[in-house]
């Protein structure tokens, strides 16, 4: 087995003959080769599900058979395992995989693979040395085909052949300086997946890591931030589009529980890591709050405004502005997407994930996390046993104390019993619920203000400010319920 390195850079096609002429490459003779590949899968597509690439590969008059695992990548950069032998089209042989289990399943496999979609490009490669390492820069331009669709591809790989990570990095931060490539998280397999479903972008929620009691917390961080990059960058394409205010929530939820987590684990981190990092994805973040309070205003509060006062003509131009505040929001948000500045700092980033020691920390991880989580907790109890005497400014300040209890559960999840998680985490959530829709309320008033001016004292406010009391008026039953709950984390 061998363990492919390598980072992936999305290109726009007017720019790839730009890239042949870059400086680095001045005096490196590049090979060219004609790929075509062909992925197999069952009929309900078991490879896929475990997340297992499987092809035959032709170049020049070799074929080779190639098996890969498919973990997303973050930030743009790939650790897969890879398999690879000479082989003849249709013979499955499955003996040089060297994780019985994994070749167990493709040989019971074998008898129903069958073609599911096909790759075709030019791989234009040139070998370089690039500060203590050697990388391969390729660039593919083809084709993805299923059926008769067919998407193009225009992609440059860097794959580490020796040497270190960070010279990847530096390698495309050098490339970037003066050509437009995007980290990309999809593989050519997830693509060509996707296009023999027809299934078109959806919004990616964040899903809980497992992670390794053994790990360092630097370690935990590093595995939790890629995986914050990683729910980011598959929302992009739709906050691009803006298809969905859905991608606008979830790649906010992103950029949240990153800088949650960069805050959390700050104590583990090199002085002016959490500092630097932190402050990079300030006017991202802001600007995603911004498009996502003026969807909820569209989405969730003006309906049954507009249910409850149909004739009451200052709503109309409520509706009229919020749409036009949230089209120009949602823009905004897609422009900074599109700057050269953004893949720029998910680069950078990225880089910096990779050179933290993974020493950084003597304590055991269970015990770091245990010391988070306590704080957290604490911080939240106090407020909400005060919860009868807190004023609105207070008040926010308890849901963003929540939120971060929550953000970090379940970022150390894993490393909790379940017997106790479940009920905890059930609580915590109806709670954050609860206080985020208090916020939502008090966000429509201010919203209101902003469209209306602050001489309105119409049946607008009136009706945000009567839900506004009937939530906070039921928001003690939820406190209590989550109080009575016991701690799922305890000392060893």
């Amino acid at each position: 087995m061998a363990t492919e390195i390598e980072l992936k850079l999305a290109l726009p096609a007017s720019a790839a003959r730009t890239l042949a002429g870059h400086p680095l490459l001045a005096g490196v003779v590049p090979s060219r080769h004609r790929l075509l590949n062909t992925y197999y899968d069952t009929p309900d597509l078991a490879l896929k599900a475990r997340r297992i690439a499987l092809r035959f590969r032709k170049k020049g008059w070799q074929w080779l058979l190639t098996v890969k695992s498919a973990e997303p990548a973050s930030g743009g950069l790939a650790l897969r395992s890879e398999w690879e032998v000479a082989a003849t089209p249709g013979t499955w042989t499955f003996a040089h995989i060297d994780q019985p289990a994994l070749r167990e399943f493709l040989e019971d496999a074998a008898p129903r693979l069958e073609p599911v979609f096909t790759t075709h490009f030019q791989r234009t490669a040139w070998t370089l040395s690039y500060g203590d390492s050697l990388v391969e820069l390729a660039l593919d331009r083809g084709r993805i085909e299923s059926a008769s669709r067919h998407t193009p591809i225009c992609e440059v790989e860097l794959e580490l052949l020796s040497g270190a990570i960070g010279d990847l990095f530096a390698l495309a931060k050098a490339l970037q300086a003066s050509l437009p490539l995007r980290p990309s998280a999809a593989s050519k397999a997830e693509r060509g997946y996707a296009q023999f479903l027809d299934e078109p972008p959806r919004p990616c929620k964040a899903r809980l890591q497992p992670l390794d009691p053994d790990a360092t917390p630097s370690q935990a961080f590093r595995q939790i931030a890629l995986a914050c990059l990683e729910q980011l960058q598959r929302n992009e394409a739709g906050v691009i589009q803006g298809t969905d205010p859905e991608f606008v929530h979830q790649a906010r939820v992103a950029l949240r529980r990153l800088r949650s987590a960069i805050k959390v684990f700050a104590p583990a981190l090199p002085a002016d890591f959490a500092t630097a990092w932190s402050q990079a994805w300030q006017t991202l973040a802001a600007a995603l709050g911004e498009a996502r309070n003026w969807d909820v205003l569209v989405n969730e509060t003006l309906p049954p405004l507009q249910a409850a006062f149909p004739d009451h003509r200052p709503l109309a131009r409520l509706a009229a502005a919020a749409h036009r505040q949230s089209r120009e929001a949602h823009a905004m948000v897609a422009r900074l997407l599109r700057m050269a500045e953004y893949p720029r700092l998910l680069t950078e980033f990225t880089a910096s994930l990779y050179a933290l020691p993974n020493d950084g920390n003597d304590q055991p991880l269970p015990d770091f996390a245990i010391d988070q989580l306590t704080r957290r907790a604490r911080q939240a109890k106090r407020l909400a046993r005060q919860h009868a005497a807190l004023t609105a400014e207070e008040r926010h300040r308890m849901r963003l104390a929540f939120k971060k209890l929550r953000y970090t559960l379940e970022f150390f999840a894993s490393l909790l019993p379940r017997r106790r998680l479940g009920a905890y985490l059930a609580a915590l959530a109806q709670l954050q619920d609860e206080l985020g829709l208090i916020n939502d309320h008090a966000t429509a008033a201010e919203l209101v203000e902003k469209v209306l001016g602050e001489r309105y004292q119409g049946p607008i406010l009136g009706w945000i400010a009567g839900r506004h009391a009937l939530l906070v008026e039921e928001l003690p039953e939820s406190l209590d319920t989550w109080l009575a709950q016991r701690n799922p984390w305890k000392r060893r």
